[in-house]
């Protein structure tokens, strides 16, 4: 699940987008909610770019997530990016 702010006109257009990551208890055991946080901020890094400038987003990872291996994931980011973008 992904949530997108994208700032009005008077927010500073040259800022960074801000990425924020969301894996609740319901996801795993530490180790494995780690694991989701890791690969997720790899690929979230990698669709940055097509982000506005002072856009905030926010990952919220769902328990299916504990089971997903990394190109599962990053497909799964990269669909939620490209619907949020429309």
């Amino acid at each position: 699940m992904v949530h997108l702010l994208v700032p009005g006109a008077a927010a500073d257009r040259e800022s960074e987008p801000q990425v924020g990551f969301v894996v609740s208890k319901a996801v795993g055991p530490a180790v494995v909610r780690n694991r989701v946080k890791r690969r997720l901020r790899h690929q979230a890094r990698e669709s940055l770019s097509g982000l506005p400038g002072s856009a905030v987003l926010v990952v919220r990872a769902l328990p299916a997530a504990a089971d997903a291996d990394y190109d599962a994931l990053g497909a799964d980011l990269r669909r939620c990016l490209e619907r949020v973008l429309r």
